[in-house]
């Protein structure tokens, strides 16, 4: 039985600091405190404050690649601990036990296993996410972006698609789309330095001359980038969606997660329709009413009876599907929050508290990063739908959900009622941001 510690009730709410609290720096290069005294590190030399609070104040963050905002995070912690003394807060790990007392240390360990430092690491998550699709958005409708073409010294204003489209267009170099990067104007100058450094950008080697580092990445078609240089990772959309994986990482989870289900004979794999997965087990139905008679059987969770008592919408059910589908995946119980080893033991902890029926609160996974589908090729989603009487005259739900049939001819009506818009503004906002 899970006993709550009465350290780990939150009587008030958290918050965020907005400025360093006392700390000077000069603008344009912050740096980072020490929890426990005055010693200040540039946000670029994070590994020497850890090394300093590990040697000096014997005090270790966990996971310390899960924090989103670590100067937030540490300016957060510094001003906690003095109104409370650390042990409320760290769980105590004494190294040499069996030697003298006096050799003896006791070391502190910070985690999210405190429901406040994992709450805090959820709030700077959401933070960093909004603040990164809003400046997505700026650059989407930026028209005084000026760049020249890092191949052929042709200059190109207005947006930066123009240029990022030329380049892939006439030189066959593409570091994606246009919208899925963002501080683009860095991301060039960072490239265009390592040319004028005579480096190749694919595997990173230099040369004597210029000419000779183009022959170079023309012929052994090294005209992209390094995927595997975590340089780049910030400047991709994707990389902030879930903490501490790159979009490798993601991707890779996704194929082992397929691959350790795959049928060894694929004979006869057109005889099989594409089947909607249960939610918290392996099964598989080809229509989704027998895959809710399933989930209710098996699991007593009745996803239609829960669309109707919370009265969901379209997209609601979207995130909720979504926000299961991650807890699941990451072998975590939404219910009380434990992490388990493997699906199997979760999906037994959570039928047997019951756990599978208690969904948490409507804002814990009403959420705009669970528009983004867990597993691409969720069947699920695809069949979930509205009510047709929750409709009103003019093609919207009651709460000013747009409802847009595939066949509208106004493309530009269709980016502006755009629900995606939800990303950035709150839900029944009136953005017209562009897909």
């Amino acid at each position: 039985m899970y006993i709550r510690d009465s350290r780990d009730c939150i009587l008030e709410p958290l918050s965020l600091p907005e400025s360093p609290g006392g700390c000077t720096t000069l603008e344009g290069s912050p740096s980072v405190p020490c929890i426990f005294c005055e010693e200040h590190f540039p946000v670029a030399e994070q590994d020497k404050l850890l090394k300093h609070m590990i040697i000096e104040h014997k005090i270790v963050i966990a996971d310390v690649k899960l924090v989103a905002d670590f100067r937030r995070y540490v300016l957060y912690w510094k001003k906690r601990f003095t109104e409370q003394p650390i042990t409320d807060f760290c769980s105590v790990i004494r190294t040499n036990s069996k030697a003298p007392f006096e050799e003896q240390d006791d070391y502190f360990l910070l985690c999210d296993v405190l429901p406040e430092d994992r709450i805090l690491r959820e709030e700077l998550q959401k933070q960093r996410l909004k603040e990164i699709l809003e400046q997505q958005q700026r650059e989407r409708y930026d028209t005084s972006f000026h760049g020249m073409c890092m191949f052929c010294s042709e200059e190109f204003t207005g947006n930066r698609s123009v240029l990022l489209n030329h380049m892939a267009r006439e030189h066959a170099f593409n570091i994606g789309l246009p919208d899925n990067i963002v501080h683009c104007r860095e991301f060039l100058e960072i490239l265009q330095k390592k040319l004028d450094n005579l480096q190749c950008l694919y595997c990173e080697k230099f040369f004597r001359d210029k000419n000779t580092l183009k022959d170079h990445m023309r012929k052994k078609q090294h005209r992209k980038i390094n995927a595997k240089n975590r340089e780049y990772d910030r400047f991709y959309v994707i990389n902030y969606l879930e903490l501490g994986k790159s979009w490798e990482e993601v991707q890779l989870e996704d194929d082992r997660e397929l691959l350790d289900h795959q049928e060894d004979d694929w004979s006869d794999w057109e005889e099989h329709p594409v089947c909607a997965v249960c939610l918290f087990c392996e099964k598989q139905a080809d229509t989704t009413e027998k895959l809710h008679i399933h989930m209710e059987d098996a699991h007593e969770f009745d996803l239609l009876k829960i669309k109707s008592e919370l009265g969901l919408h379209f997209y609601q059910q979207v995130k909720l599907v979504n926000f299961i589908r991650r807890e699941v995946h990451q072998c975590r119980c939404y219910g009380c929050h434990l992490k388990f080893a493997s699906k199997s033991e979760l999906r037994n902890h959570m039928e047997k508290t019951k756990h599978i029926s208690m969904l948490p609160e409507r804002t814990t996974w009403d959420q705009p990063q669970y528009y983004f589908p867990t597993y691409e090729n969720d069947t699920l989603l695809c069949a979930l739908s509205d009510s047709e009487g929750d409709l009103n005259a003019e093609g919207l739900k009651e709460d000013g959900i747009p409802v847009i049939s595939e066949d509208v001819s106004n493309l530009q009506a269709l980016k502006q009622s755009s629900v995606l818009n939800q990303l950035l503004q709150g839900e029944g906002s009136k953005s017209q941001r562009k897909l």
